[in-house]
This record gives C-alpha cells, structure tokens and sequence, in this order.
C-alpha cells in the first residue's frame, strides 16, 4: 500500500525520495560476482591429486591455483560485503565450531605443518560462506551456481575423453573415466554428475527451467556417471532423488508422475537388463573384493585398532590427507574421527541432524526438496568417500542445501507515505 501511495506522489523530490525508499526496502539481489566466487570455491576442492593429465602439470602449480583460487574467493567475497552483513545459521555455527578440535589437533604437528595449512584452509572456505551468507534467501540462486560450476567441470572432462580417450579411460583405474585435463578420480566424477542430475531434474519438474536446458545437462552427464562406475553416486543419485520427490508427490503432479514412470522403468530395466546391470555395478571385481568395499574394510580396522591417548580420541591427530598407513580411509565418520577425533564426529552428525530436521519441517516446495536430495546424498556418499570434515565438495553441497532452508531477511515494513495536501487552485495560481 505504502508503496503504492509513493508511486502516485508528486513529481520530483518527493516521488524520487519515495523510490529511493522503495529500493531500501527491497531485499538485495544476488550479485553476477556471487557465481564467479562460488566458481572459485569449487576450483579449490577439486584437489590436487587424481589421474594423470594429458599434459602433465606440477602438483605444487595444481596446489598454488587452487589454494589461490580460495584467495580470490574470500577477497571478493570480502570486498563484496564489505559491511560484512551475515545470516547466521546453524550450518555456518556448527562449521565454524569444527574449526575449534582441527586447530587443537593440528597444532601438535603429529600430522606436520600440513596440518595447520589445511586449518588456514578451511578458516578460509568457512569464512567465504559466512561472507556468501548474505545472499542465503531460500531460492534456487546457489543451486543454479552449482549446477554452472559442476557442469563446466565435466565439460573439461569430456573435452579430454575426446582428444585422448586412451588417457581418459586408462588401465590403471580398470577402464573407469578419469579427468584427462585436470586430474580428477572416478569417484570425483561420477559425484559432481550425481549431484547435477539430481538438481536439474528437480528444476524441471518445479518448471524452473524448460525440458531442453535440462536434458543439455542430464543427458551427458549420465553418460559420464555411466563412465565412471561408480557405484556410490549412483546409488546416491537415485536414493536422493526417490527422497526428494516423494517429499513432493502430495503436492505436484509433475512429480507423481515422474515418480511413477521412473519406478516403471527400473522394474523394466532391472528384469530385461539384470546381467548388463550386475556386470557394470561389480566393474570386473570378485564377490570377495565386492563384500569388503574393494579393501576399505582393511583400512578401517586398523584405523580403529590403532592405539589413541585420551587427546586423540577427543580431538584426533590434527588435518591430514585422508588417508592411514599410506592408503586413503575413504569414509568420513572414520575420517573425522581420525583427523578431529569424536568431538569432530558429534559436530558433523550435529550439522546432517540439523539441516535434515529443518527440511522435514518444512512445507513441501522445490527447496525443500533439493535440499533433502543434496543432504541424503551427502549422507549416502559418506559411507564411502571422505570431505564431511574439510574443506570438499560434500561441505559446498551442504552450503547449498542450507541456502535453501533459509528464510529471507526480514525486511522493515512500508510505512505509509503522508497524505498530500489539498491546495485551493487560487493557492496553485500563485505557486
């Protein structure tokens, strides 16, 4: 109403003071830098270790752009907001309280100065989403960033499975698809795909983007999911996407009959495709080395029989690479554990339990949906990828997820402009 009553105003000083107030009371609108510093914060977890390259490039160069690119991202962020307006939260709390057992652990060096550069590390990429906080409104603007970012980073991997498919697909990693271009692993793959498929489908189903840009993005990137064999994405992609739309099944007919039809189709495929199917979920391995996780379990036994004092068992070792005796732990309960003790795991079971509560609880709509798919993926992919304590992936997911169970600032209510003064025209006459 306010708003209305200024735009019928005079003409001149008071009609430009009543749009000037206007646009106060408007919420900000998210900045185009916004995209290019999320960009950033995805270039710095791609990591650093991986396939090899077509041309080989220097881990140190690989580690300097990509911590440089967290620089970038935190300065821009910075210099973006600059009064340093923040949404708390209690993703961004409990993140920021994870930082507490990383620095205790870290600072006995048992893992190295390595260590203590991870904690600046992470310092960093918590701050740049407390900076990006801002912005946090509920809306799909984050996942439209992460769906950009993600989808340019297979772009770079299908560039280098056609210019050279043989270091694409080599015999090292049993034929599975790796980056060829920046090194990245199966896993990495077949999760930035999962995630993207997820999202976009999500979209379109909301009909917050027409059918043809999302099979732009679905139909490639399951082709490379397929590539890859991974089992744990694939499994996450279709577990988060059952949760997330059967969240909007009383709701939306488009999803009750997306719902029905891709239930239909994975009966079929699953009785007319059964051998091709068991073929490419065992990727060549015998059921020995398929039961015990392709040798995790291994690792995971001699993590948790490992002798700890009292301080690593609270606090952990400090930041490391993920790895134990040399081979990678991948599982991030047994991860944090390691790295930040059970103080880190009570934190990260705190930050799945909270955000997952917060989406149960709200109304059924497109961001609540994507934010249970992200979460449940996240959940599902933890058993067999570590990155819930660091600085990864798996934590950028969940930034979003919790960009979209925020609510809105609260904005100051209009207040009614003053009613104008009936002027008798001999009094205009004279004016």
């Amino acid at each position: 109403m306010g708003g209305n009553l200024m735009r019928g105003g005079p003409p001149g000083g008071a009609d430009t003071a009543g749009a000037r107030l206007d646009a106060e009371r408007q919420p900000a609108s998210t900045p185009r830098t916004v995209g290019v510093i999320w960009g950033l914060l995805v270039l710095n977890t791609l990591g650093s270790a991986g396939a090899q390259t077509i041309i080989a490039l220097p881990r140190s160069l690989i580690q300097l752009v990509t911590m440089g690119s967290l620089v970038g991202a935190f300065a821009l962020a910075l210099a973006l907001n600059l009064r340093l307006r923040i949404q708390a939260g209690a993703y961004l709390l409990l993140l920021t309280l994870l930082l507490v057992p990383s620095v205790i652990s870290s600072a006995h060096l048992e893992s190295g100065f390595g260590a203590l550069f991870r904690c600046t590390r992470l310092a960093l990429f918590v701050g740049t989403l407390w900076l990006l906080s801002r912005w946090w409104d509920g809306g799909p603007t984050f996942v439209r960033h992460h769906i950009r970012m993600y989808f340019a980073v297979l772009a770079s991997v299908a560039a280098g499975l056609v210019v050279s498919p043989g270091a694409a697909m080599p015999d090292l990693y049993g034929g599975r698809l790796v980056g060829a271009l920046w090194p990245l692993t199966p896993p990495q793959i077949g999760q930035y795909a999962a995630v993207i498929i997820g999202l976009a489908v999500l979209l379109v189903l909301d009909r917050r983007t027409d059918r043809a840009s999302a099979a732009v993005v679905i139909v490639p990137s399951f082709a490379l999911l397929a590539l890859t064999h991974t089992r744990t994405a694939t499994l996450g992609l279709f577990i988060g996407l059952a949760l997330a739309i059967g969240s909007l099944v009383l709701t939306s007919a488009a999803a009750r009959r997306f719902f029905t039809w891709t239930v239909l189709c994975a009966t079929v495929a699953a009785v007319g495709f059964s051998s091709a199917l068991q073929t490419w979920f065992l990727r060549g391995q015998s059921k020995e080395n398929f039961s015990n996780l392709t040798g995790r379990e291994k690792v995971w036994d001699a993590l948790l029989a490992a002798p700890r004092t009292t301080s690593e068992q609270l606090f952990g070792v400090g930041l490391g690479d993920k790895s134990f005796g040399g081979l990678p732990i991948d599982n991030s309960w047994l991860a944090v554990y390691n790295e930040q003790g059970l103080t880190g795991i009570g934190l990260v079971v705190a930050i799945i339990i909270v955000l997952a509560g917060v989406a149960l609880l709200r109304p059924p709509s497109l961001s609540r949906a994507c934010a249970i798919f992200l979460i449940s993926y996240c959940a599902i992919a933890s058993y067999t990828e570590a990155g819930l304590g660091d600085a990864s992936p798996y934590l950028l997911h969940l930034a979003v997820a919790a960009s979209l169970l925020a609510a809105p600032a609260a904005t100051p209510p209009a207040t009614p402009a003053a009613p104008r003064r009936h002027l008798p025209r001999w009094a205009k006459d004279r004016r």
